[in-house]
């Protein structure tokens, strides 16, 4: 990498030199403090170095770049000792946080260093590090703010009872929140006494304006945001110190606790956002938002990453596409592959104008990333689906879908006493598999799609399979969802365009244990520190080396006769089972046979 292109990417304006050829002397500097330069050399060290080729600062922040032609012909030794000593002058003249970076002029190959106290070794640097960032993007790594996962949970909850306190009703309030996060972030102004509730609404419908300019639908989504959440009765009932409470609930107990440039901090957003998404009351109360961590496994089965085209046709409050814009976004270098991501690789549909408009408000939130969303019907889009080259899909399709909801020339079929879709959501998968043709889908579908050997969910079973391979089926927790629906689901894998051939063995995990369990107030929360860590990496062990553990997973043969599911093939690990479990799985059992009608 040339000299020129790395001031460029750096930014020049912050490049400082005190001699010939954009360099830096430190014995000059250190001269005109009054130190010696000599005072700061290892005693091991065979040669002084006082020349850095590129250093870049302000009054926080110094990054020092050092070129070499081909750093692996240089003395090993002598390029750590280079380094370090200017990592030591650094320290004395200015004590500012430090990067230090060796770079290649014959490639683009790069060694970081950055922490409080850098020690320079060419076998430990950050290995993430591929590529030169801006200056602005280094300045984020030590000056942002710091991510606190239990501050945001329990901020979260009293920030809940402050807004039930105010009447703010559960089905608008986490748009509500959303909404103000956003204006806030964005330098909502709202602490002035004169200001008024009528006056700082209108400074949130104008910061969003700007947020959503040049957007696709942008009108709809303004239109949709004023009339279910801006302009509700609740909202507009609040006084002007209420309104202004809020307000700074969530910009001193919030936002200063999250760093959305960071991976954890975009996982602290979702989870501040669907905290309030449980309670939003959808009309089918089998179709729920799904867990941030389950859509996090299910983009890793996927291996989704920085050039993935990822649609979800059912999108609800983009769950799916939030967690796979941020797994795509950590497979980045660049600030531009980053903005690539959010323009080109993400797209959504949703029907419900609450849930579309939740979607819209969590991927503003997330850094943008919203603009290729769209309210309809997936069955109603088939171009616009065409043309975004997608090669992964992932959805939570409704289970209990009406007939407007449903593809028409299905509906059709139906007997005319049916009034939900009998197919429990796998027409929705059928349909956008036989459309693309290609690629990886995965799906959460309700236990009874997994049993199912008869009727429409036999049927597109057989449909499924004639076209597409059944890669693997995850029986999850039994109580995923709670506080919202009681639907119980599973998680089906699918490699589309690819038949189905008899002779492959189907993956089947039996995924029940998280690492989550229920608390009053607070959902589903981990037991533990890092148990969900834990449990999808053995989770994601078993599946990708295709493992057969007792208690845990099998491989087996399966056609549109057989129960795609865990539960029937594998053999029972009995010293870990109890009551609970025996009552879970009868629960399971007679409610599919309650919803088919009393037919086993």
């Amino acid at each position: 990498m040339i000299r020129t292109d790395i001031i460029n990417r750096i930014g020049r304006e912050y490049l400082t030199s005190n001699i010939e050829n954009d360099e830096f002397s430190y014995n000059k500097s250190l001269t005109e403090i009054g130190e010696s330069i000599g005072d700061y050399v290892n005693s091991d060290s065979k040669k002084v170095h006082q020349y850095v080729d590129l250093r870049f600062a302000n009054n926080r922040l110094t990054i020092l770049v050092e070129t070499k032609d081909n750093f692996d012909r240089w003395n090993r030794k002598e390029i750590e000792q280079q380094l370090q000593q200017y990592v030591y002058y650094e320290n004395v003249l200015t004590g500012n946080k430090i990067i230090a970076i060796l770079t290649n002029t014959i490639d683009d190959r790069i060694r970081v260093w950055y922490g409080d106290k850098i020690t320079i070794d060419l076998d430990d640097y950050i290995e993430d590090e591929r590529k030169i960032k801006t200056f602005e993007e280094y300045e984020n790594i030590f000056f942002s703010n710091t991510n606190d996962k239990l501050k945001v949970i329990q901020n979260t909850y009293d920030l809940n009872e402050l807004l039930h306190k105010y009447g703010i009703n559960e089905k608008i309030r986490s748009q509500f929140v959303g909404t103000c996060l956003l204006a806030l972030k964005n330098g909502l102004s709202y602490s002035d006494a004169n200001l008024t509730t009528t006056q700082i609404i209108a400074g949130i419908k104008e910061n969003l304006e700007k947020l959503l300019n040049n957007n696709l639908n942008k009108a709809i989504k303004l239109v949709l945001l004023d009339k279910n959440v801006l302009n509700s009765q609740d909202v507009k009932d609040l006084t002007d110190n209420q309104l202004k409470e809020i307000l700074s609930n969530i910009n001193k107990n919030i936002l200063p606790y999250i760093n959305a440039e960071s991976t954890q901090g975009q996982d602290l957003l979702s989870l501040f956002f669907t905290t309030f998404n449980k309670y939003v009351g959808k009309a089918d109360k089998n179709q729920a938002f799904t867990p941030d961590h389950i859509t996090q496994f299910m983009c890793h089965v996927l291996d989704v990453n920085r050039h993935s085209k990822v649609l979800d046709p059912c999108c609800g409050s983009g769950s799916f596409l939030v967690r796979a814009m941020t797994e795509a976004m950590n497979d980045c270098d660049t600030k531009e592959e980053r903005d690539n991501i959010k323009a080109h690789n993400i797209y959504g549909i949703e029907y419900e104008d609450i849930a579309f408009g939740l979607s819209t408000t969590n991927m503003l939130i997330h850094g943008d990333g919203n603009s290729n969303i769209i309210q309809g019907s997936m069955f109603d889009n088939e171009e616009w689906i065409k043309n975004a080259n997608i090669d992964i899909v992932l959805m939570n399709p409704p289970y209990n879908a009406t007939r407007k909801q449903s593809l028409n020339s299905y509906v059709k079929t139906w007997n005319k006493k049916i009034t939900t879709d009998p197919s429990k959501g796998l027409h929705y998968v059928y349909y956008i598999a036989n459309l693309l043709k290609k690629g990886k889908l995965a799906v959460l579908l309700p236990m009874q799609c997994a049993i199912g050997a008869s009727g429409d969910v036999k049927t597109f079973k057989e449909k499924m399979l004639e076209e597409n391979t059944l890669e693997a089926v995850f029986s999850l927790p039994s109580d995923m969802f709670y506080p919202g629906a009681n639907a119980v689901a599973c998680c089906m894998v699918f490699t589309l365009g690819v038949r189905h051939n008899k002779d492959f063995k189907t993956f089947f995990g039996y995924y029940k244990d998280d690492g989550f369990e229920k608390k009053k107030n607070l959902g589903r929360v981990e037991k533990y520190e890092n148990a969900w860590k834990q449990k999808e990496s053995e989770w994601l062990k078993l599946y990708k080396n295709k493992i057969e553990k007792i208690g845990y997973s099998v491989l087996k043969h399966v056609d549109a006769n057989d129960e795609w599911l865990a539960e029937a093939y594998m053999e029972t690990d009995y010293r870990n089972i109890n009551q609970s479990d025996f009552q879970s799985v009868l629960n399971q059992y007679i409610g599919y046979i309650i919803s088919n009608g009393g037919k086993k």
